[in-house]
């Protein structure tokens, strides 16, 4: 099934390769930690460490309190994520608007405080948290892994730390390409909690060829793909109606692979502690033999399953990211 190839692939962010019979450089070294990282590794950890003390429904209880307070206190965040809504719900009023963001911002809270309780998950009660929603597609998504590789499509959904941390415990690790976080004390601490499940993370900039050859290896590789990219590294493809610049690593990396792109979620089931993990219909790629048509088509099939699931669960995604901040040439900007 792989159509295109001997060309190296390219990681999302450009990578480039020394050009034969150069030297190669030296990567330069990694700067020490500011005080600032370290201070904030550390309430990082006292957060942590503190709301996992607390009875795991009480603590989301508290999380959502949290995400009211940030919704009447992040006006800047309010205002992009109002105008977001507006986008893609042009036939809603202002005041659902206002509900849809609010009731995402206390799922954002209540995500924080299942996560600092990661560490009283284990394989035996993860089933009380996390419930499939239909177990034979969901073991149809193991054994096609084992036949070719399986690349899931997902995003920042319900809860999306969750989805890889489950599948862990439930014995399918999964191999995950993030973006890490500007603090990389912080973003090392997280790593590692998401290691505690055998996932593997994989930072965005670098992942190409990891992930391809864990899914040589028949394995899983999870790729968010419902953010903004830059416009050096992205695609624009339709999404909710507006050109929207998205990463086109999922579609580069299953044609080059011969994977199976298989859509998978969290869905929280209303305020609760409980998710379900929705499985959808493989997405099918076209193989036109325009390598850079194919892209873009399959890149728009994979931003057409998440604006389905946006449209049905708007609630459950993070709406105060920019995702149409990259335009097109001579469009205006919206934030």
């Amino acid at each position: 099934m792989v159509s295109h190839s001997p060309s190296p692939l390219p990681s999302e962010e450009g990578q480039r390769e020394t050009p034969r019979g150069a030297a190669p450089t030296e990567a330069a070294p990694e700067a020490p930690p500011s005080l600032g990282d370290r201070l904030e590794l550390l309430g990082f950890r006292a957060v942590l460490g503190l709301i996992g003390l607390i009875p795991r429904r009480l603590a989301l209880r508290i999380g959502a309190w949290l995400g009211d307070i940030l919704y009447l206190l992040h006006r800047r965040g309010r205002r992009v994520a109002l105008l977001n809504l507006a986008r893609a719900f042009p036939d809603r009023s202002p005041s659902e608007h206002r509900a849809i963001l609010r009731e995402s911002i206390r799922n954002l809270g209540r995500v924080a405080a299942e996560v600092c309780h990661f560490g009283s998950l284990t394989p035996q009660n993860i089933g009380d948290y996390v419930h499939i929603d239909d177990r034979a597609t969901w073991e149809q998504l193991f054994a096609t892994a084992e036949q070719r590789g399986v690349l899931v499509l997902t995003g920042h959904f319900g809860n999306f730390e969750l989805l890889a941390y489950a599948h862990g415990l439930l014995g399918h690790p999964i191999t995950l390409v993030h973006r890490p976080m500007n603090n990389p004390l912080v973003d090392r601490a997280i790593t590692d909690l998401r290691a505690v499940a055998g996932t593997v993370s994989l930072p965005k900039k670098s992942a190409a060829k990891a992930a391809l050859r864990a899914l040589h290896r028949h394995q899983i590789v999870a790729i968010p793909a419902d953010q903004n990219q830059t416009r050096r590294y992205g695609v624009f493809v339709d999404f909710f109606g507006l050109p929207a610049c998205t990463t086109p690593g999922p579609a580069r990396l299953a044609m080059l692979s011969g994977a199976a792109v298989i859509p998978v979620f969290l869905l929280r089931e209303g305020a609760s502690d409980k998710h379900r993990v929705l499985v959808l219909p493989e997405i099918p790629l076209a193989r036109s033999g325009d390598r850079d048509a194919d892209v873009i088509a399959n890149t728009q099939r994979c931003t057409a399953v998440i604006e389905d699931l946006l449209r049905r669960y708007p609630e459950q995604w993070i709406w105060f990211h920019k995702r149409w901040n990259t335009r097109a040439k001579g469009e205006p900007r919206i934030y």
